[in-house]
């Protein structure tokens, strides 16, 4: 009895620690879009940094919408062209 409640226990910390990669494999952090400041406040091309890290910051773009420190900035039409020249659709939240 009590190795079946020590396995019980094994497999649920495993499941747990299989959901925690999974849900932190991406963290949504603003400032990892950093790189393209200067696309989105100038006329300036993206570079390749910028648009790798929008490419990754991607399921993150909602939220940042519903922030309202951010929303001005994500929603500009440079960051929509931005985020065009980087081949990133823009998100329908």
């Amino acid at each position: 009895m009590k190795l079946s409640h020590l396995a019980v226990c094994v497999i649920v910390g495993l499941l747990l620690a299989g959901e925690a990669q999974v849900s932190t494999s991406l963290v949504c952090n603003a400032m990892e879009l950093s790189p393209c400041a200067t696309a989105i406040f100038s006329a300036a091309p993206p570079s390749g940094a910028c648009c790798g890290k929008l490419s990754q910051q991607k399921p993150c773009l909602c939220k940042y919408l519903t922030d309202p420190n951010l929303r001005k900035y994500i929603n500009s039409g440079n960051a929509k062209r931005v985020a065009n020249a980087c081949r990133v659709p823009f998100p329908k939240c």
